[in-house]
């Protein structure tokens, strides 16, 4: 019988405020695990923990920190060593970069893409990596996009920085394999999020069409025929933490109903 249970299980999950991040949250919860919410609004993750499934040996909170401020992340890791000494997963999960073309871009677009994505992801993997090699167990598993596959017309910087990512983790999976450690991607395609919101209502402004005709051409592009729901891309990231997965390393699962046109 498949077990996905994470119960005895502590996993940070990044960007958990709302979307694909907060589906994981609830979903690893559901599955035992306890839960450390990391991001910016303080607020929203105190009501988060609240809500989330709880049982006796579940104890779930939250750090607040900007992934924009490398520098403070830092810090807060180094004063949160404590806390963080018993995790073995760790999602990391941050919003997109603006879109907009790679000609134009500037220089500081791309830095600060960068440090949220990057180098963000490299500072928490550090701080973690030690317990997992300890429990000879640990799931990295990094959200990040189809276009890691197929660059995705007008988000230019996101598909350089996406890029980046998915080279980071595969490197870091062969360095981490012999551990019982493994690192993964998911590629979330459109699925109904604020994000996608923003990028339909960008497109129509820019073609000036309104938002429900963009809306029907991105869903005419995908085989599924609708976009996902962030707890579709959660059940993905759910089973590559699992032990189930454990032979599973280094690769980049696309979670996009069909869209992409690549193998």
């Amino acid at each position: 019988m498949l077990d996905l249970s994470l119960k005895e299980k502590h996993a940070v999950v990044c960007g958990s405020t709302q979307g694909i991040g907060l589906a994981i949250a609830e979903l690893f919860a559901a599955q035992g695990a306890t839960i450390t919410l990391m991001a910016r609004d303080a607020g929203k993750m105190e009501q988060i923990v609240r809500k989330l499934p709880n049982s006796e040996d579940q104890n779930h909170d939250f750090i607040a920190v900007d992934f924009n401020d490398t520098a403070a992340l830092s810090e807060v890791l180094k004063k949160e060593h404590n806390r963080l000494s018993t995790a073995t997963i760790l999602v990391n999960n941050s919003g997109g970069p603006p879109a907009g073309t790679v000609r134009g871009a500037q220089p500081d677009d791309f830095r600060i893409a960068f440090e949220r994505h990057l180098i963000a992801s490299q500072l928490l993997t550090e701080a973690i990596v030690p317990a997992m090699i300890r429990e000879e167990f640990g799931r990295i598993i990094n959200i990040i996009s189809t276009s890691v596959k197929s660059p995705i017309p007008g988000l230019g910087v996101s598909n350089t920085i996406r890029g980046a990512v998915a080279s980071w983790a595969k490197t870091l999976a062969g360095e981490l394999g012999p551990f019982g450690i493994t690192v993964n991607n998911v590629l979330p395609g459109a699925t109904s999020t604020e994000r996608l919101q923003s990028i339909i209502e960008n497109k129509a402004n820019k073609l000036r069409l309104s938002s429900s005709i963009v809306r029907e051409e991105m869903i005419e592009e995908i085989p599924a025929r609708r976009f996902a729901d962030a707890r579709e891309i959660a059940a993905a990231v759910a089973f590559l933490a699992s032990r189930e997965a454990g032979y599973i390393n280094g690769i980049n699962l696309p979670v996009d109903g069909g869209r992409l046109t690549c193998l």
